[in-house]
């Protein structure tokens, strides 16, 4: 009995990990997500042909943009150099990540069916360009259950002043899954890290009171012969309730070494960088406790015109702002690779680095880029992963698809395959229906799967 009361005390064991569908390659799900849209021709689709054709009229149709003040030809600004022994070509924006090119599946062929910042982060985050839908994370934490009790199974960061993507608090949402998945926002630079954490009473009022509580609520269910949204409430209050020793002790890192915190960016002169670095660091602690999906945040990028919920949106000065963007996120996001790879956690850790969009070939203005939903690029590494790889192709302008067309659905697919779950048979029943985060959609890209 002692030895089962020390197992139940154990987060992994206390937790409520549910069965997968086959044996998972990854066990938790690291988003870094890249707001506004990543140009992919100055960052890991090189083009050479555009800075032949630099300053001349497109040589193709143009697809109607969202501003429609179309430019000729604009090369990309940043060099490209190949690293690794796979030898696949980084933009000089990315120094740090180029560090790990052979843990990434680089993806030059993703496609969206929209062209506008919050439509598209709604269907890159749940499947659908409209709210109420749940997203990815709370898919996957509903999928699995979580292994650690202490603390939600879908944690969305923020630090140094990191807005929310256009679309709002929504894209982090249970929709019509149960309370309990949606996601929990943790501003890990502040204190408390979570609003209305702290208790205002002593721990056995504050225990008495929820006891008190959650046996009317459990009355009421008895007697209405179940209730979904109460029983999820039941179980976000004993989350918060467990959340207020949990959270502080995550948020603590002082026991992190001086070097570790170098490694992410944080003794960066560059506040945005050591703020980023701040979640990155975070990140890795949370799937070190379990946490199933965990969401970076970027923050505002206030010198080549990006807003604050979509920082890579350069429509003018697009290489002002995507260097300053990438000094954010570069060093951060090649520190947690490195680190997780060392710690042994990139083996059964999943880090996608994506955006809702890509950008055009050619100018808006004299300067920027338009949105371009036709082809753009993102990465995943770690896993269950095949590092050293590109999958899929587009045209020598890097304008469409030509090889391997995929989308959102595939992604999420394929991520929801490597966690050991069916994205066919991960389905909640609402509304009459069967609905799942792929619609009737996706399918598995193997060729990015070691």
């Amino acid at each position: 009995m002692l030895a089962l009361q020390g197992l139940m005390a154990s987060p992994a064991f206390a937790g409520t990990a549910r069965r997968s569908h086959f044996r998972p390659r990854a066990k938790q799900v690291i988003l870094c997500y890249m707001s506004g849209g990543v140009s992919q021709v100055d960052s890991f689709d090189p083009k050479p042909k555009l800075r032949e054709l630099h300053g001349k009229p497109m040589p193709v149709k143009i697809e109607r943009t969202q501003f429609n003040n179309n430019g000729n030809v604009m090369a990309s600004p940043f060099e490209f150099r190949q690293h690794g022994q796979s030898g696949i070509p980084v933009s000089s924006m990315f120094p740090h990540v180029a560090e790990s090119v052979d843990e990434l599946a680089v993806i030059r062929s993703m496609t969206s069916k929209v062209n506008e910042h919050a439509q598209g982060n709604y269907a890159f985050h749940t499947g659908f360009p409209i709210m109420g839908h749940p997203s990815a994370g709370a898919w996957v934490s509903y999928g699995l259950g979580t292994e650690n009790r202490n603390l939600p199974g879908f944690v969305v960061l923020q630090a140094g002043g990191a807005a929310v993507p256009h679309g709002g608090v929504g894209l982090f949402s249970n929709g019509y899954l149960p309370g309990q998945y949606q996601g929990s926002i943790i501003v890990g630079d502040k204190s408390p890290a979570v609003r209305n954490i702290r208790p205002r009473e002593v721990d056995a009022t504050q225990r008495s009171r929820l006891d008190f509580v959650k046996g009317l609520d459990a009355d009421f269910v008895n007697r209405i012969g179940g209730n979904n949204d109460v029983e999820a409430a039941v179980r976000n209050y004993e989350t918060a309730y467990r959340m207020q020793a949990s959270v502080p002790e995550l948020c603590d890192l002082r026991g992190e070494t001086a070097a570790t915190k170098k490694l992410y960016g944080m003794d960066s002169p560059n506040g945005v960088t050591a703020a980023y670095g701040h979640q990155a660091l975070l990140a890795r602690r949370l799937v070190e406790r379990g946490v199933r999906f965990v969401e970076l945040s970027c923050l505002p990028e206030k010198m080549g015109g990006g807003q604050a919920p979509n920082p890579w949106d350069q429509h003018g000065n697009l290489k002002g702002g995507h260097e300053n963007m990438s000094l954010q996120v570069d060093q951060p996001i090649g520190g947690l690779l490195k680190d997780l790879k060392a710690r042994g956690l990139l083996d059964d850790t999943l880090v996608i680095w994506a955006g809702e969009f890509g950008r055009t070939p050619f100018s808006q203005g004299s300067n920027g880029r338009d949105h371009n939903p036709y082809g753009y690029s993102v990465w995943m590494a770690g896993g269950g992963v095949k590092g050293g790889t590109v999958y899929g192709a587009t045209d020598e302008l890097g304008y469409h698809v030509t090889e391997n067309k995929c989308d959102i659905y595939d992604l999420w697919a394929t991520v929801l395959h490597l966690m050991g779950l069916d994205h066919e048979e991960l389905t909640y029943r609402h509304g009459g229906r069967d609905l799942r985060l792929t619609d009737v959609h996706g399918r598995v890209i193997r060729d990015v799967i070691a």
